[in-house]
C-alpha cells in the first residue's frame, strides 16, 4: 500500500497507534475517516433565542493536546465564527474586543484517545471503539465555550465531546461510524457538530 506522506492540511506528524486526524496525513488510497455516531449535529431551531442578543467578541483557538496550533485554527476560524454568527444567539460577533462587549472563548482540542483506561476516553460518544491499534484509531475532540457577559465577573462555560475514527487498508469500521469522503471533510463537519452542542447547552443556561 505504500508509505505514509502527508497531504491536504498538512498540521504535524502521524506515527501509527497514535494519530491525530488535524495532521491530516493519508495512507495513499488505504484511510478511510469515520465521524463518531454520539454526536450529531443540533439544529439552529433547537437554540433557544434571546429577546435581546448581545454583541460578542469571539476568540477561537485549536489546541492539539492542549497546545496552540495555529494552521489548524488558521483552517477552521472563518467556519466557527460563521456557525456562530448563524446561531441567531448574538447581535454582532467581531474579532475586536471592548469593555462594553461579551468575550466569547472557543476551544477545540485535538486529544488521542489510546485505549479504554484513558482518562478522556470515557467522554466520548457512544459510538466509540477502544483498544484500536494498527489499521484502526481514533481522535478525541472536547470543545469548551466560554461566555463572559460585561461586567461578570464569572463566566458561563459549557463542553462538548466528539470523536473521528480513521481505518487504514481493510479494517472494518467501528460500529455505526459514519462515514465521509476525507480528513478535511471529517474535522469540518465534526467541527460544526461539536460546536453546536456547546452553543445549544449555552442557549438554554438560565444565565445567558
Amino acid at each position: 500500500m505504500g508509505g505514509f506522506r502527508p497531504i491536504g492540511l498538512h498540521w504535524g506528524r502521524r506515527t501509527i497507534g497514535m494519530v491525530l486526524l488535524t495532521t491530516a496525513v493519508l495512507l495513499t488510497g488505504c484511510v478511510k475517516p469515520y465521524l463518531d455516531p454520539g454526536t450529531v449535529e443540533v439544529p439552529r431551531s433547537e437554540f433557544k433565542q434571546t429577546e435581546q442578543p448581545k454583541a460578542a467578541h469571539l476568540v477561537f483557538e485549536f489546541q492539539t493536546k492542549g497546545a496552540p496550533n495555529a494552521r489548524a485554527t488558521k483552517f477552521l476560524l472563518d467556519q466557527v465564527t460563521q456557525e456562530i454568527k448563524g446561531s441567531g444567539l448574538f447581535a454582532s460577533v467581531d474579532a475586536a474586543g471592548s469593555p462594553d462587549v461579551a468575550m466569547l472563548q472557543v476551544t477545540l482540542n485535538n486529544i488521542p484517545v489510546d485505549g479504554e483506561n484513558d482518562a478522556f476516553a470515557k467522554g466520548f460518544g457512544t459510538g466509540l471503539t477502544f483498544g484500536l491499534i494498527g489499521s484502526s484509531v481514533s481522535d478525541g475532540y472536547i470543545c469548551t465555550v466560554s461566555y463572559l457577559a460585561p461586567g461578570s465577573g464569572t463566566p458561563i462555560v459549557k463542553t462538548a465531546h466528539h470523536a473521528i475514527h480513521t481505518t487504514v487498508g481493510n479494517h472494518s469500521a467501528p460500529p455505526g461510524a459514519i462515514p465521509v469522503a476525507d480528513s478535511a471533510e471529517a474535522v469540518r463537519a465534526m467541527t460544526r457538530q461539536i460546536l453546536s452542542h456547546a452553543l445549544d447547552d449555552l442557549s438554554k443556561d438560565p444565565q445567558f
